[in-house]
């Protein structure tokens, strides 16, 4: 586990530091907190939520995932506005995770891209989000089928 904390931070500071800038907008809320419900095949299932956006309008996602295994991951995420819609942005990203399961350590790096909304006269918002994760230990796995549905409370 000791040599693996090195490697898990690297990940996560390069994730954050290398992620490319979003156009400037202010975002609809400052802070979500919620729950994230998600097929049970990757590591970071269903999870508690915590989006956090910067002023540029992008945002850094916690999970920590109490799904198929014990987890917690970090997100990255550059949200552009969908003009049709008041509220509705579509939003990418990248970030890097730690799993325990089934007397393994899981890790890699994972991706999102997804739809994010939120309601204008009450404090809610809802994503829907595809988040692929590539398993690095204990050994190389594509988990392509990771959709997930978040619902959080919502602060300015």
């Amino acid at each position: 586990m000791r040599k693996l904390l090195p490697f898990i931070s690297f990940v996560l500071i390069m994730s954050f530091s290398t992620a490319a800038k979003a156009q400037e907008s202010s975002p609809d809320y400052k802070l979500g907190l919620g729950i994230r419900l998600s097929n049970q095949t990757p590591t970071l299932s269903n999870a508690v939520s915590a989006k956090y956006f910067s002023n540029n309008g992008n945002a850094i996602e916690g999970l920590l995932s109490f799904g198929s295994h014990f987890g917690i991951g970090g997100l990255y995420e550059v949200h552009k506005p969908l003009n049709a819609i008041a509220g509705l942005k579509w939003y990418y990203g990248a970030g890097a995770y730690i799993g325990f399961g089934s007397g393994n350590t899981y890790t890699g790096p994972t991706g999102v891209i997804g739809l994010d909304y939120k309601f204008e006269k009450i404090p809610l918002n809802l994503s829907l989000d595809w988040k692929p994760e590539l398993d690095i230990l204990p050994k190389i796995n594509f988990i392509p089928d990771a959709f997930g549905l978040s619902a959080r409370f919502t602060l300015q």
